[in-house]
């Protein structure tokens, strides 16, 4: 329904459900529409109207979507021998920079990145032709939309805009006309497929207990026809908590969240997607977009933010016309929450069945074998496991140094721990510890075993003089004062009150000369020592004495 439209190069804003090939629906006309070096072969454009700066542009909200988009346009344009390039956080800029130079028609990429090459002026983004917003909803939140506004600020204004998204808000749409000229609405849905979930995927809400989850998650996983399976938490916290749980139940799972590297994100992509590992924990950074065949489980161990996190969580099973499974576990905290998501997707679980992972229907519903625990039996581990997929370098940036760079003071490690970080402390050399010399009076002591002694081993001597007893030899040296120091200290000591009565007995010797010639004393007596009187000044009349 989109092919004739967008390939006449009108606007469209294309809504349909998840798993029917919205990818293709914007991709091909974009790969039909770029000039290649094959249209100027061919004749059907000039010389003039090649260009090695890119003619389109796709922005996706998440580095994972970025990965696919640009590996199904790859493959779709490889007859035209059309240059797609991926452009997203977290990798090395240096390819991406060489890739630019030597010449692109596509660019899928995410916002952050985009405005990080373009201010740099290593993107170019004055030639593109079409636009492509894929997740429109996502891309216009409040969250992206400012980034999203100062890309189309680079952009030509006369240009091709396509839209596309499973939910698309009405205020979304309305945000999307001030961006488009004369868009089209197109919605793809089936005749008799009139919900807003996908027909084929079961759907089972259960109210559980947030300490029992993991035992249920761990018993689902082992119902039967299970293939693939994806967990989606809130948080990133509880995405790793629950990855490692079910790792030491002897389940091959992974995970997928924002405090993982980009490379131990796509590791664990990888690793689902070649099937070393079946399942994948993750935060709704992989409901959207992402498609991996075989995918048969979804369990919301979470209960979704809204119906829009909802439709694209369960919609990465049931995909392709295939059917799937979608549970989900709704904590009692979380009911208010479920009920408007119920309500709003006309949904018919109002009041999710208590359940536990001992409760018989949830052995009936999701076929569990009776007897079945919350640890895999050792003889149905066969995946190879996270462990058997290789971690890229993709030469992340943000870090600090390479992995196995290690602290070696204090005892601390950094992120390099196990044998590789021994090694590489092992190879460093020892520092040689710092010297120190003490010096008496302002002369270096040499003769004491000091000099050259490291600080660590050098014993203080006592605060006090201690008396030799015999047989020994001489007192250990203060080692407060230097003696030299502290004799010098006794004498100024002694020098000061001499000084001062030397700089005195002149002025004494003549006050005791005018005191003697103005009240001369009797001989044999003894002068008596002058008594000071105060006076007080005259009062004025008529005014009372001051005190003095």
């Amino acid at each position: 329904m989109t092919l004739p439209v967008a390939l006449t190069g009108h606007d469209v804003i294309g809504q349909a459900k998840t798993g029917t090939g919205k990818t293709l629906g914007f991709g091909l006309p974009l790969i039909e529409r770029v000039i290649v070096r094959a249209d100027v072969d061919s004749g059907r454009a000039t010389e003039e109207q090649l260009s090695e700066s890119p003619q389109a542009l796709i922005v996706v909200p998440t580095r994972e979507l970025c990965t696919q988009v640009t590996n199904d346009l790859q493959t779709a344009g490889k007859v035209r021998n059309v240059r797609v390039l991926a452009i997203y956080g977290g990798r090395a800029y240096e390819p991406q920079v060489e890739a630019l130079k030597k010449g692109v028609d596509i660019i899928v990429g995410t916002p952050g990145r985009l405005l990080d090459l373009a201010g740099q002026r290593k993107l170019d983004l004055s030639k593109i032709r079409a636009l492509v917003l894929d997740e429109a909803d996502e891309m216009l939140d409040l969250g992206f939309l400012p980034d999203v506004e100062k890309i189309l600020t680079m952009l030509p204004a006369k240009r091709q805009t396509l839209l596309f998204s499973a939910t698309m808000p009405g205020q979304v749409i309305s945000l999307a006309r001030r961006y488009m000229s004369q868009p089209t609405h197109i919605r793809a849905t089936a005749p008799d497929d009139t919900g807003h979930t996908v027909a084929n995927t079961t759907q089972h809400i259960f109210r559980a207990h947030s300490l029992d989850k993991v035992e249920m998650v761990s018993r689902i996983l082992q119902s039967e026809g299970r293939g693939l399976a994806m967990i989606f938490c809130r948080t990133k916290r509880t995405a790793a908590d629950v990855s490692d749980q079910l790792t030491q139940r002897g389940f091959a799972a992974g995970a997928v969240h924002g405090d993982l590297g980009q490379g131990a994100r796509e590791q664990a992509l990888r690793a689902f997607r070649g099937g070393k590992v079946d399942v994948l924990v993750c935060t709704d950074v992989a409901a959207r977009g992402i498609d991996v065949e075989g995918v048969t489980h979804v369990i919301n161990y979470q209960c979704p933010e809204d119906e829009k996190t909802y439709l694209h969580r369960i919609g990465r099973t049931g995909r392709a016309g295939a059917s799937g499974t979608a549970v989900t576990l709704v904590d009692w905290d979380d009911i208010p929450r479920w009920q408007l998501i119920n309500k709003a997707l006309d949904l018919k679980f109002p009041e999710p069945e208590e359940t536990y992972s001992t409760s018989p229907h949830l052995y009936e519903l999701l076929k569990i074998a009776p007897g079945t625990t919350g640890v895999l039996p050792r003889s149905e581990r066969t995946r190879a496991g996270l462990g058997a997929e290789e971690v890229e370098d993709l030469g992340e940036t943000g870090g600090r140094g390479s992995r196995t760079a290690v602290k070696t003071r204090g005892g601390r490690s950094g992120a390099g721990r196990g044998p590789a970080a021994a090694e590489v402390a092992e190879e460093k050399p020892a520092r040689k510890p710092r010297e120190r010399r003490r010096t008496r009076g302002g002369s270096t002591v040499a003769d004491d075993a000091v000099v050259g002694t490291p600080v660590a081993d050098a014993t203080p001597a006592p605060a006090v003089d201690a008396a030799p007893a015999e047989g020994e030899g001489a007192p250990r040296r203060r080692r407060r004062r230097p003696r030299a120091a502290a004799e010098g200290a006794v004498g100024a000591v002694a020098e000061a009150p001499a000084a001062a009565e030397a700089k005195t007995e002149p002025k004494v010797k003549a006050a005791a000369k005018a005191r003697s010639e103005a009240e001369p004393a009797a001989e044999g007596e003894a002068a008596a020592p002058r008594r000071r009187t105060r006076t007080r000044r005259p009062a004025a009349s008529g005014e009372s004495t001051p005190a003095s």
